[in-house]
């Protein structure tokens, strides 16, 4: 009990420290964080009117491009912030109160907030200038969004000790990373690709999570393809791998 109050207030302390490296002391900060993923939403939803009549969901571009957006952020940022967590918190490794599991935790608590009040308030806004009445179903949304932190948390404690072990290997998992907000299905419904080519598109986990999260707001969609099993497994079995891999590197990662 008492190793476990030591790592709570460990994380206590790493994550106020992060708010701080993160946003500063200055409302600023926090405005950004909204403002980013608002301004790339608007962006799409002003190409795309221009380019085609309607979305390929309900009637509103901009939602219909926010709820893939987000849902892919929900992975996105999560891994991305989490990849340097040890790497950034090295120097306060040498303590020995301080593991490297509690930095990844702190990102992980300070990313899952952000992310959820950037949601929580793009979604709001679009889904309450709607003139339509939209009924939301949570069980589908709040499943997406922990399957995707899930599965970003999994991929992000692999990177940590690749990123630490390997130097070349980031580079490498950045440039593959790279395209796959282009072939996650947040501008596009898997359901239109024609086969064999959609059976190929379904093999990337984000595509399940962005369609879940997408069934959440739109009651009529069928998600053709969607495999949650699928899903759960991938999710799941990334985030077993990670916490081995991360475990048994818990000397590399102090030591690098």
């Amino acid at each position: 009990m008492g190793v476990f109050s030591t790592h709570i207030r460990v994380v206590g302390a790493l994550l106020v420290r992060e708010m701080s490296a993160r946003f500063g002391s200055k409302p600023g900060g926090y405005v950004w964080a909204l403002l980013d993923p608002a301004a790339h939403i608007m962006l799409m939803t002003m190409i795309f009117q221009a380019i085609a009549r309607s979305p390929a969901l309900g009637t509103s571009f901009a939602l219909f491009f926010a709820t893939g957006y987000i849902a892919f952020q929900f992975y996105q940022a999560m891994a991305g912030y989490l990849n340097a967590a040890v790497k950034a918190n090295k120097a306060l490794l040498s303590y020995p109160n301080v593991a490297p599991i509690d930095t990844i935790v702190a990102r992980f608590v300070l990313q899952m907030c952000t992310t959820s009040m950037v949601a929580f308030i793009v979604l709001g806004a679009i889904v309450g200038t709607m003139r339509v009445d939209t009924n939301l179903h949570w069980p589908s949304i709040l499943q997406a969004v922990g399957l995707a932190c899930l599965f970003g948390l999994g991929v992000a404690m692999v990177n940590c000790v690749l990123f630490l072990k390997y130097p070349l290997y980031e580079q490498v998992f950045s440039i593959v990373n790279r395209p796959l907000f282009l072939i996650s299905g947040v501008f596009f419904l898997p359901d239109s690709i024609p086969a064999p080519y959609r059976d190929l598109v379904l093999i990337n986990p984000l595509v399940h999570i962005i369609m879940g999260f997408r069934q959440g707001f739109y009651p009529e969609y069928r998600a053709i393809g969607l495999d949650m099993d699928y899903l759960y497994g991938i999710a799941f079995l990334t985030m077993f791998v990670g916490m081995l891999v991360f475990s048994l590197s818990r000397k590399t990662l102090r030591s690098e």
